[in-house]
């Protein structure tokens, strides 16, 4: 019987992934999906075109996974909205974490999501497809826990769950237009706050969360 042919290991990493990641993440955040290049990616993480798709896949699955890089998670985003103490404060923190996120001072100004594909070629449309996907996970939700609070009376019962989800998500992505337009953190804010201000209230509700 001849002796089990032993397996290979890959060769171990490197570079830092990461580090490297985090650099894609910026240069897909600036310049968006379809105008960053294999060659752009490869300068700007300092490893060969070999050891990106070794250590990523390719290009699109580089890009998905500089996505969930940049939100931490589509699962603890989820698992933030339900666990929050009102639909309210879920919204909120949507908004707020949005402006931060446009208006950091070490990253690109905008959202990633948002402004990664603005338009997309056919070659794209599965980007585009996931990146929609996973807007509409966060949006559902949301949406769930706009419903919870329904149920539980802390919203009207005539509350269209699916309008005010809807609602800040339009403001997130009019958010990231206007940062990379250069709004500063303060006009977002502001924004962020008007949002809220028209957030339905139960006659005897009163919001958590006071602004910052």
């Amino acid at each position: 019987m001849p002796a089990p042919i032993a397996r290979r290991t890959g060769r171990p990493l490197s570079f830092d992934r990461d580090a490297a990641l985090v650099s894609a993440m910026h240069l897909f955040w600036r310049h968006g999906y379809e105008a960053t290049s294999v060659a752009d990616l490869t300068r700007a993480m300092g490893i060969t075109p070999p050891s990106l798709y070794a250590a990523f896949g390719d290009k699109r699955r580089l890009f998905l996974e500089a996505v969930h890089r940049y939100l931490g998670g589509i699962e603890a985003v989820e698992r933030s909205i339900a666990d929050a103490p009102s639909a309210y404060d879920a919204a909120r923190d949507l908004l707020v974490a949005a402006v931060l996120g446009d208006t950091g001072t070490d990253t690109p100004p905008g959202c990633l999501l948002a402004s990664s594909l603005v338009t997309s070629s056919t070659e794209a449309e599965a980007v585009r497809e996931a990146l929609a996907a996973i807007r509409r996970s966060i949006e559902a939700a949301l949406r769930a826990r706009i419903e919870r609070d329904i149920r539980e009376g802390l919203l009207p019962s005539g509350s269209d769950a699916e309008m005010l989800a809807g609602h800040v998500f339009a403001v997130v992505q009019g958010m990231s237009t206007l940062a990379k337009d250069g709004a500063g953190r303060s006009k977002l804010m502001g924004i962020a706050d008007a949002a809220m201000a028209a957030w339905p209230k139960a006659p005897d509700a009163r919001p958590t969360h006071a602004s910052p």
